[in-house]
């Protein structure tokens, strides 16, 4: 028996909308960055963008674990001398663009590469509940029920 191999013919592209309110961050970006490969599918081939496009709203609602959101240091630096800089995960949540914190989640769970950045391209994260993409009829995933564990409820 062969291995089978998608053709780009034979990829079929869903909607996805994903509603992260409450969500704790990891469980749901493990879930998102799967539906980007298309893992889930079982036509799934590792060198063709077989995924589906992924709308993730209320983004900025987003939730962490334990003493992440205080503890968590994000650092860079500016390329000048005493130019490191850090920022904790809610100064980040709570400032300009929120949904950033979800994006590069997300894009940390996928494998580097050409393909990677071509399937990120179909990742659209809204902070707001409204989003542009009514007329691709989006279904509908429900990924606080898969693990009573993705949804942080206090």
């Amino acid at each position: 028996m062969k291995t089978y191999s998608a053709k780009p013919s034979e990829i079929e592209k869903k909607w996805v909308l994903i509603d992260a309110e409450e969500m704790v961050v990891g469980r749901l970006a493990s879930v998102i960055a799967t539906r980007l490969r298309g893992k889930h599918k079982p036509s799934f081939t590792p060198h063709m963008d077989c995924g589906d496009n992924v709308i993730v709203i209320n983004a900025d609602k987003v939730k962490y674990t334990g003493k992440k959101m205080d503890n968590k240091i994000f650092y860079w630096h500016t390329n000048h001398p005493g130019g490191i800089k850090e920022r904790s995960m809610r100064d980040l949540l709570e400032g300009r663009f929120p949904e950033r914190v979800l994006e590069k989640a997300v894009e940390r769970m996928m494998p580097g590469g050409p393909l990677t950045r071509a399937q990120l391209k179909n990742l659209r994260v809204y902070g707001g509940a409204e989003h542009p993409h009514e007329a691709q009829n989006p279904e509908t995933l429900d990924v606080a029920s898969f693990n009573p564990k993705n949804k942080r409820v206090k």
